[in-house]
């Protein structure tokens, strides 16, 4: 009985690890990308094929259908903390992140059929996490008609997920179950290396894939100069091995890319930006859109063996670099949180173009763009990608946030970041900022208007503070997520993200009639405030001709304006002496 049920096995495995495991790109002759049904179905066969894959079901998503994560080791090992005592080398592969973009998702099944099969065998040091497609309800939504520019497959999903977000801006505001739920995933694999497949808009080229890794400077340190100096080369000539003239995201929207273009700045709501956050190895390939799809699919596939075969022979440098990033990022005291392009520095790049000519338009009668692939060339453009700090800030002994503030709170907490509560009620005091000026966005980006160019003002004073509230300390591995997301400052700052917005609004004031009498009651107890209102209507004559802002000036500068009218509210602790004194 045995031997027969060890041969049906053999009958089962022979099947679905043949003709059953034939994924739909291939049986379209490469014209065609899976449906969500068909992505479930596939790697659930595969599932039951393999013992070395193992198909988990992670959190919700906005869709309704939870998010799955497939997980590749040869030691039939799934645990990722086991994994990491293990010294495996772990890749995250995040696929439909825009689901109009489906190469991943194709080029994922027959990197796995490939492994399954040994066909392509995954080394033993090497394992691979696999959300195989994270954006369900775009990928649901199916259709023949988006992405007008793109060169196939026949049909593909839509960008926005089922609340119409852009998951590829939601990492770190968290508007969607899914960003929730790949938190969790993130932080349970901690990838070494985090691939986010992508296909690039923009204009016409020769190359069929570019890549768009984490910036190097904004990475920092050791793990900076290792992408810049290590990996990123090792990229590049291992697919220029495969056949594919591989270079950097053409981050180009004029008509040409010839005369060069600088280096996307991945802010943290992208995803390498996210995961750069953490110590890891961030990037997004990029396939071409008007390349045909079976060629972008391929591609994909062969950039992705590409950073197997890296990881597999310097994962010894790769846990090196980043136990160091880790450490370091403990201690660290300054923080870059902006940053602005250096355009007096540059490098050579091979770029393979069309020649972009103009022509009269039969739509509009004007002249309009196109590419003449008759006209081929090859030169050497500029790339600029060095990046200098904007704005660096010390970090504070540890932030205080009130726990009225719940969902900033659950966002930390869905990032692990280590928080305790204050045990009772207490007087503490901390450097506080006000917001003293900034912009925002007149159109809504994300469901969001985003606040930028942020002025604050900084005081020490003693705040009151209630048992509950978060002490969050800064000795720990999310020192640059916590400095990023909670300086009003950062470009995404909980409060560029609107999270503190109550803050802008002013809840109490007063009536001009009634307020007069105190008015004139507190000049004459304040001369101090008499002679800078005096002096306001000196050297401001449209304030001298306004009696409610003059009003509004003595209002202001009273006990009786609200305190926390513009008081951000995240509070910082500057002493560590200090901090060990708040009871916890």
């Amino acid at each position: 009985m045995r031997k027969l049920l060890i041969g049906l096995c053999s009958i089962v495995f022979t099947t679905a690890s043949g003709q059953d495991l034939i994924t739909p790109f291939e049986k379209s002759g490469g014209k065609k990308t899976a449906t969500y049904q068909e992505i479930a179905s596939w790697w659930n066969k595969a599932d039951m094929v393999s013992d070395k894959l193992k198909m988990f079901t992670k959190g919700p998503t906005d869709a309704g259908y939870p998010l799955n994560l497939i997980v590749i080791s040869n030691d039939k090992d799934f645990d990722f903390a086991s994994l990491h005592k293990k010294n495996k080398c772990i890749l995250l592969i995040n696929n439909g992140i825009h689901p109009g973009e489906p190469d991943g998702i194709d080029a994922s099944m027959l990197l796995v059929k490939d492994i399954i099969s040994n066909k392509f065998p995954l080394p033993n040091n090497v394992v691979l996490a696999i959300i195989p497609v994270y954006n369900i309800g775009g990928c649901l939504n199916r259709s023949s008609n988006y992405r007008i520019d793109q060169n196939g497959p026949d049909a593909f999903g839509f960008r926005g997920n089922s609340q119409n977000l852009d998951l590829n801006r939601d990492f770190i505001k968290n508007d969607s179950k899914e960003a929730g739920s790949f938190a969790a995933i993130f932080h349970e694999v901690d990838p070494d290396i985090f691939i986010d497949n992508h296909v690039s808009n923009g204009a016409d080229y020769q190359h069929i894939i570019t890549l768009l890794s984490s910036q190097h400077n904004k990475l920092g340190g050791a793990l900076g100069d290792f992408m810049e100096q290590k990996l990123e080369p090792a990229i590049y000539a291992l697919m220029k091995q495969r056949g594919y003239d591989l270079i950097p995201y053409v981050n180009a929207f004029e008509e040409t890319p010839e005369t060069g273009w600088p280096q996307f700045m991945d802010q943290p709501r992208f995803s390498s930006g996210y995961a750069a956050l953490w110590g890891t190895l961030g990037f997004m390939p990029e396939t071409h859109m008007l390349k045909p799809y079976e060629q972008r699919v391929k591609a994909t596939f062969n950039l992705m063996e590409s950073f197997i075969q890296f990881a597999h022979e310097n994962a010894e440098d790769i846990h090196e670099v980043r136990k160091a990033t880790k450490a370091s990022v403990k201690n660290q005291y300054e923080f870059a949180i902006n940053w602005s392009l250096d355009r007096s520095k540059s490098k050579d790049i091979d770029f393979k173009g069309f020649t972009a000519l103009h022509k009269t338009s039969n739509v509009s009668g004007q002249q309009r763009l196109y590419y003449d692939r008759s006209q081929p060339f090859e030169k050497k453009v500029k790339f600029y990608n060095e990046y200098e700090p904007s704005l660096t800030i010390n970090k504070p002994a540890a932030y205080i946030i009130p726990q009225g503030w719940w969902k900033v709170i659950n966002i930390l907490r869905a990032n692990k970041v280590v928080m305790t509560q204050l045990s009772s009620d207490q007087d503490i005091s901390v450097d506080v900022y006000r917001i003293v000026d900034y912009k925002s966005a007149p159109r809504a980006y994300e469901g969001h208007h985003i606040n930028n160019k942020v002025q604050v003002s900084t005081k020490t004073s003693v705040m009151h503070f209630r048992k509950g509230d978060y002490v969050i300390p800064m000795n720990q591995v999310a020192n640059r997520y916590l400095m990023e997301v909670l300086e009003p400052q950062g470009d995404d700052s909980f409060f560029a993200w609107n999270f503190f917005d109550a803050i802008l609004g002013q809840k109490e004031g007063f009536s001009d009639y009634v307020f007069e009498q105190k008015a004139e009651k507190y000049l004459q107890d304040h001369p101090d405030v008499k002679a800078m209102l005096e002096a306001k209507r000196n050297s401001d004559s449209a304030f001298a001709k306004n009696g409610e802002a003059q009003l509004d000036f003595v209002y202001k500068h009273s006990p009786y304006y609200e305190p926390d009218h513009l008081r951000y509210p995240v509070y910082r602790i500057t002493d560590d002496a200090q901090l060990k004194s708040i009871k916890q």
